[in-house]
């Protein structure tokens, strides 16, 4: 990474936290995973600033963004958009849906039918929509930030796990600590104020040449062999019925490289593997029968698999 985009990339952070207080660590992650060209699940209970963080992205990023409340009613074509026949020149016109943008955030997901979540998790594997046979692409670059409530919440239904398999990490922000929270407090008369005077920091182009560049960062084959171990180890572990899945090894690596390159370096280092693995890997794999019995829970098992595979050199 140049000095300049360097230089950036931290002033970004800094300017999401003048709106969003003590999650440090959550603004450096969903970066990571834009800078890595992936989606982000963020999973938590509502008001701890989930839209609040979206729309200090698009700010600071210079991404054009969008929002979606998806309820049971929401249709396939909300999302991706629908032909209408115009009287005046006797064809049918393509009409955008709500994801032609930069950034678009699924506020709830889990509360929209199956068929109309079908409709986004297509449209983030293909980055383009196809309506009646025809093809339009995406603008670029494009990020999806889907939030769901917790599993049991009143109206919720749970993603099928190849659905969730196509956000490249899930990430939970939680309740703030209780300095930041009093932070938050005094400046609540003029968080409004404060988002819309966020600067723009990044450009498009900017923010595709850091994909790129990010892409270019060097691994030893130490490395391609211990990533390989730890999603084998995963798939033979007697606590998962299914382990990490080959999509799920491609988005350890591009996520790792992500956090490489966000720390200056142009290598991968393991320690960059066992940080981003229980980011990318709990949602990707499913507790047996036996670890439900046991109370065990996905971390965990994730932690143990990293304990179990020797760390290169």
């Amino acid at each position: 990474m140049t000095d300049n985009l360097q230089k950036k990339i931290k002033t970004v952070e800094e300017e999401i936290k003048k709106v969003i207080f003590g999650k440090d660590e959550v603004i450096d992650n969903v970066l990571m995973t834009m800078i890595a060209g992936g989606h982000i699940m963020l999973e938590d209970i509502p008001g701890v600033g989930k839209t609040t963080l979206a729309l200090a992205l698009s700010k600071t990023l210079s991404l054009d963004y969008k929002r979606m409340q998806f309820t049971p009613d929401a249709m396939p074509g909300d999302v991706t958009g629908f032909m209408m026949f115009n009287k005046n020149t006797g064809v049918f016109e393509y009409k955008e849906g709500a994801v032609m943008c930069n950034l678009f955030l699924a506020d709830e997901l889990n509360r929209t039918s199956p068929k109309t979540q079908s409709a986004l998790l297509e449209v983030m594997e293909e980055g383009s929509v196809t309506v009646d046979g025809v093809t339009h692409p995406l603008p670029s670059p494009f990020f999806v930030i889907a939030t769901q409530n917790p599993l049991g919440s009143a109206g919720t239904q749970k993603l099928p796990e190849s659905q969730l398999d196509r956000f490249m990490v899930k990430l939970t922000m939680g309740y703030p600590d209780e300095k930041s929270e009093s932070v938050m407090l005094k400046n609540e008369s003029r968080d409004k104020s404060t988002l819309t005077s966020l600067e723009r920091i990044m450009n498009l182009d900017e923010i595709k040449q850091m994909q790129t560049e990010a892409v270019q960062t060097h691994v030893e084959d130490t490395l391609y062999d211990y990533i390989s171990a730890l999603v084998k180890t995963s798939r033979e572990s007697e606590w998962l019925r299914s382990g990490v899945s080959p999509r799920g090894a491609k988005a350890i690596l591009r996520t790792a490289r992500a956090r490489a390159y966000m720390q200056g370096r142009d290598y991968l280092v393991p320690e960059d593997v066992l940080y981003v693995l229980p980011l990318v890997s709990c949602h990707r794999v499913t507790l047996s029968a036996k670890a439900k019995a046991a109370g065990k829970k996905e971390e965990e098992i994730i932690d143990e698999i990293a304990g179990l595979v020797n760390m290169p050199s």
